[in-house]
C-alpha cells in the first residue's frame, strides 16, 4: 500500500465505487466442528498463530462460498491475532491463476475450537476470467503516464493483477508513474491500468500524508531516547526498535544524514537550528510507538519490533507530511513559511505511523471511501496519540494539524468536519467521489460522536459542538473505549476494500467481541453511525 496527505493533493483524483464488505457468519455445521472438538477434547494444544492459520486455510476448502473461493484462488497468511480465549482471526491475501487479487483479500474467524464463525470479505463472487492481456506492459506504462500528464519510471515494475474491487474484476496493469506535486513532493503514483483497454481503472499516491532531551518546534523540552556512537550521539531510539531521524537537507531524494549531537542536548526551540524539527519528529513517533504497546500491546507498526525513521526537511518549502510503505518511513516537509510551518506535530506522527498500521492490518485501498476511512483512521489515532501523550506543548484537542498553520487554522475538524468548507459531516452516496481527506470527515465524526458524543463541550479550553445528521442525541463513551472500538475493528474487521456500511459492521463486531452485544458501548457505537447516516 501506499501513504495519504495530511493535506489533500489539490491535483484531481479518481472515483470508484466500492464493494460493501460483508462478514459472512457461519452456524458450525457437526461435519465441520465436530472433528476439531473431538481432536480438542482428546489432545488439548494452545491455540498457536501457525495453528490458526492452518485452520483457517483449511476451512476454505469446506467452506468455499463462504469465502467467495473458486477453483483457481489460492490464499496466504497476512497476519494472524489470536485472543485470550484461544479464537483467532486469520488475515489471508488471494491469488487467482497466481495473480494477486487487489480487495480479494479475507479475513477468517475461528472459535478456539478451530471451528469457522465468521468470514470478512469484499469480494462478493468467485472470479471467472482470463488472465492474458491484450495490452503489453510497456503500453499500459505509457497510456498510464498519457492519462496522468506525468512520466514512466525508469526500472520500476509493471505487474499483472486482478482488480475485484469494481462491481466486475478486471486483469489489469499495476505501474508506477510521476506526477506533478504542486506541494514539492516526488508525485510517485500507484496506477492500475486496463490490461485490455489501457483505461486507468485506478490511481493512488504513493505518499500517503496528513507527519537524551530536546526541544522542538512545536513539543517544547522533551526526553529523547538516543544511541552513543564512540564519541557523539546518533537520534536513534534503541527502546522503540530504532527508529531514527535523518535530515534531507530539503531534498527530495537520497537517504539523507542521520543526524548526531556531541552532548545529547537537540534542538534549541527555533527553526534556525536544523535539529529541532527531528526532536518534534522523533519524539513524535516515540509517543505513538508508546501509545500503540501500551493500549494494544503493538510493538511498532507493523507488530514486529522493528522501527521506522523519519526524513525531516524534506523537499523545498515542501508544504505536506506523510508516510510511504517504500521506505517505511514519515517524511516532513517544512513548509513555505507563509502559510505553513515544520509539518512535525504530535497529532501529524500518529497520523503517518497510523497509516503504516492501516498498511500492514486492513490494508485500506487509497481511494473511494475506503481511502476516507484509510485516512478516518490515522486523524483518529493521531489525536488519540495527543490525548496519551499529554503534552503541555501541544495540548490534545479533536482539531487535526493545528500547530502546521501560522494562523493555527486545523486543517481538520472531528466535532463537525463541514466546517472547514469541504469535508463531509454525513454520509452520502457521493461521499466516494470526494478526496479521502474530505470523505474522512464522515468516520472522524463517527469517532467524536462516539468518544465525546453530540452537543457542545468544552475540553482543554476548545469549544466544541457536534451536530447529528438524524437530529438524535448521542453519549459519547470515552477516548479509551472509543480507541479500542476502532482499533479492534481495523486490524481484526477491515479488508482492504471496507466502505463505511462495512465500518460500521467492522466496528459493531468490535464492540460486541470487547463488551457484548446490547452493551452500552456497543449501542452507542451503532448509535454514531446512525448519526451520521451509516445505516
Amino acid at each position: 500500500m501506499p501513504v495519504g496527505r495530511i493535506r489533500p493533493a489539490t491535483r484531481g483524483e479518481s472515483v470508484r465505487t466500492r464493494a460493501i464488505v460483508t462478514a459472512t457468519t457461519l452456524a458450525a455445521s457437526a461435519a465441520l466442528a465436530a472433528p476439531v472438538a473431538a481432536q480438542a477434547a482428546a489432545e488439548p494444544q494452545p491455540v498457536t498463530p501457525a495453528l490458526a492459520a492452518s485452520r483457517a486455510t483449511s476451512a476454505i476448502g469446506s467452506n468455499a462460498a463462504a469465502f467467495a473461493a473458486g477453483a483457481s484462488d489460492t490464499f496466504a497468511q497476512r497476519g494472524v491475532l489470536v485472543e485470550k480465549n484461544g479464537a483467532s482471526h486469520v488475515h489471508l491475501n488471494r491469488t487467482y491463476q497466481g495473480l494477486p487479487v487487489i480487495g480479494g483479500d479475507v479475513i477468517a474467524h475461528m472459535s478456539g475450537s478451530g471451528a469457522l464463525s465468521a468470514v470478512t470479505k469484499t469480494q462478493l463472487a468467485p472470479i471467472t476470467m482470463t488472465t492474458s492481456p491484450t495490452l503489453t506492459a510497456a503500453k499500459a506504462v505509457k497510456a498510464a503516464a498519457r492519462a496522468l500528464g506525468g512520466k514512466a519510471i525508469a526500472g520500476a515494475p509493471t505487474t499483472l493483477a486482478v482488480d475485484a474491487l469494481p462491481a466486475t474484476p478486471v486483469l489489469v496493469w499495476r505501474t508506477l508513474v510521476t506526477v506533478p506535486d504542486p506541494e514539492g513532493g516526488d508525485g510517485v503514483t500507484h496506477v492500475l491500468v486496463d490490461a485490455h483497454s489501457g483505461k486507468v481503472v485506478d490511481k493512488w499516491a504513493e505518499v500517503q500524508t496528513v507527519e537524551g532531551t530536546g526541544t522542538g518546534h512545536n513539543v517544547g523540552a522533551v526526553e529523547l531516547d538516543t544511541t552513543k556512537s564512540g564519541s557523539t550521539y546518533q537520534l536513534k531510539d534503541p527502546e522503540r526498535g530504532n527508529n531514527y531521524t535523518v535530515d534531507m537537507n530539503n531534498r527530495r531524494f537520497g537517504p539523507g544524514t542521520l543526524f548526531t549531537d556531541a552532548d545529547n542536548v537537540w534542538g534549541t526551540g527555533q527553526l534556525n537550528n536544523r535539529q529541532t524539527v527531528a526532536v518534534d519528529a522523533q519524539y513524535s513517533v516515540a509517543e505513538t510507538w508508546d501509545y500503540y504497546l501500551e493500549k494494544f500491546g503493538r510493538q511498532g507498526i507493523a507488530g514486529d519490533g522493528k522501527g521506522s525513521f523519519n526524513k525531516v526537511h524534506y523537499g523545498n518549502r515542501y508544504n505536506n507530511a506523510g508516510w510511504s510503505d517504500t521506505c517505511f518511513c514519515m517524511i516532513y516537509g517544512d513548509g513555505d513559511g507563509t502559510n505553513y510551518g515544520p509539518f512535525a506535530s504530535l497529532d501529524v506522527g500518529g497520523h503517518e505511523m497510523t497509516h503504516g498500521v492501516t498498511s500492514r492490518t486492513a490494508g485500506l485501498v487509497y481511494s473511494g471511501e475506503s481511502g476516507g476511512i484509510n485516512e478516518s483512521m490515522s486523524d483518529v489515532f493521531g489525536t488519540l496519540v495527543e490525548f496519551h501523550s499529554n503534552n503541555s506543548e501541544d495540548v490534545a484537542d479533536y482539531l487535526i494539524g493545528e500547530e502546521i498553520a501560522l494562523d493555527h487554522t486545523p486543517l481538520r475538524y472531528m466535532d463537525d468536519p463541514s466546517k472547514d468548507g469541504d469535508s463531509a459531516s454525513c454520509w452520502s452516496s457521493t461521499v466516494g467521489n470526494l478526496n479521502v481527506h474530505y470523505s474522512s470527515g464522515v468516520g472522524n465524526h463517527a469517532f467524536f460522536l462516539l468518544a465525546v458524543g453530540s452537543g457542545a463541550h468544552t475540553i482543554n479550553g476548545v469549544q466544541y459542538n457536534s451536530p447529528t445528521c438524524n437530529n438524535s442525541t448521542v453519549t459519547g463513551i470515552g477516548n479509551d473505549k472509543a480507541g479500542a472500538i476502532f482499533y479492534k475493528a481495523l486490524t481484526t474487521y477491515m479488508t482492504s476494500g471496507t466502505n463505511y456500511a462495512g465500518a460500521r459492521t467492522a466496528t459493531l463486531n468490535a464492540a460486541r467481541d470487547l463488551y457484548g452485544a446490547g452493551s452500552t458501548e456497543y449501542n452507542a457505537t451503532a448509535a454514531a453511525w446512525s448519526a451520521v447516516s451509516v445505516a
